[in-house]
């Protein structure tokens, strides 16, 4: 039997970014394709002053996978896979997208967002590189135990400007509407005019697949569904804190710059994209307006909170849907093996392969299910 966890080692054994391959023992395709982004903000170019921080060059022209089924020419059906905060690689979705793809039979969409994956550069995924800014963290910060290669490069980033959490993401938003308006209109050489657009998001990908659907420019995502795994709560009840996201430090920064300053940064378009994130923040924010949204969109929502995640607690999914919505699309579950929300699926000895097998197929037959 072919378990998780030996999947997980498979898929990572013969997955090279950029390089299109065949997947043994199923029939689906990895093909990569070319994306350039036509934002830029000015944020970026004003902060050359700081370690790691500065203008990015390998955010704005990149390449996307996409698992495709095998002899799969054209296509009139798509789900966009959106990933978590911090994420510097492909590696634990690789399985997802595969389960997916193949029981859905439509193509599976990995794109990343502004500055991650392979839209950063790779020096921030190297411990020996962030060795020192690590250091010098630890000098500002004292022994926060939270402080780790991983998580030094987005941590300093966020403590020196906490406007790049929204200008990054308002790239990615735009990014992913160009994607949009190309597939839809028939512009991209997979998929035919008039594509049907599904989005599996996790983590902090749910959040933005949240704040695209309340803003749905051009109504491109009037039919879409949404499914979301470890996702969709309310920014105020977040807690980023982890070695694998960002450093203590840098989370209160964050947090307190958008419950208290955001609404008054000055140059910031008021626009719907803007108004949608500004209801995201906290609960009392366009309360009426956010959780009608969300009941309105009915069975195109779906979703599924563990117990134990302490990053993206189910408690602010019901802030952000309210109680209505969030008892009819969003389920509670707990794993009988220890779990974290960086890690859901934890491979290794140490833990029942057999279970994490077990719960991993609960649920992506769910999300396979909801969004075929």
């Amino acid at each position: 039997m072919i378990t998780y966890s030996n999947r997980y080692s498979e898929l990572n054994a013969v997955f090279t970014p950029g390089k299109n391959i065949s997947l043994p023992d199923v029939t689906i395709d990895i093909r990569f394709y070319p994306f350039t982004s036509s934002i830029s903000f000015p944020t970026e170019d004003a902060l050359t002053e700081a370690p790691s921080i500065g203008k990015i060059y390998e955010n704005q022209s990149f390449e996307y996978p996409v698992f495709v089924p095998r002899g799969c020419r054209k296509s009139d059906q798509a789900i966009l896979l959106l990933h978590g905060l911090n994420e510097r690689s492909w590696n634990k979705y690789l399985t997802w997208a595969e389960y997916l793809c193949s029981h859905t039979g439509k193509p599976v969409i990995l794109f990343p967002l502004a500055f991650h994956i392979n839209r950063s550069p790779q020096s921030w995924s190297n411990p020996r590189s962030m060795q020192s800014l690590m250091n010098l963290r630890r000098k500002q910060n004292g022994d926060d135990r939270s402080i780790s290669f991983a998580n030094a490069a987005l941590s300093e980033r966020m403590s020196l400007h906490p406007l790049l959490f929204y200008t990054s993401g308002r790239q990615t938003f735009f990014d992913m509407e160009q994607l949009c308006i190309n597939i839809r209109q028939g512009k991209h050489p997979l998929f035919t005019a008039g594509t049907d657009i599904n989005i599996f998001a996790y983590s902090i990908g749910a959040f933005l697949a949240q704040v695209m659907l309340m803003t749905d420019p051009g109504g491109i995502f009037s039919d879409t569904k949404l499914f979301m795994f470890c996702g969709g709560s309310i920014f105020s009840s977040m807690v980023g804190i982890s070695r694998s996201i960002m450093d203590k430090s840098a989370f209160d920064k964050l947090h307190k710059f958008y419950l208290t300053d955001f609404e008054n940064t000055q140059n910031l378009a008021r626009d719907k994209v803007f108004r949608s994130f500004y209801s995201m923040i906290s609960p009392d924010r366009n309360q009426t307006e956010r959780e009608d949204f969300f009941n309105q969109m009915g069975d195109r929502l779906l979703g599924i909170s563990l117990k134990q995640d302490t990053v993206i607690p189910f408690e602010g999914v019901l802030q952000a849907l309210g109680s209505d919505c969030t008892r009819k699309c969003i389920s509670l579950e707990d794993f009988s093996f220890l779990y974290t929300h960086e890690n859901p699926f934890p491979i290794g000895a140490h833990t029942n392969q057999t279970a994490v097998n077990d719960e991993f197929k609960n649920v992506f037959f769910q999300a396979a299910g909801f969004l075929a």
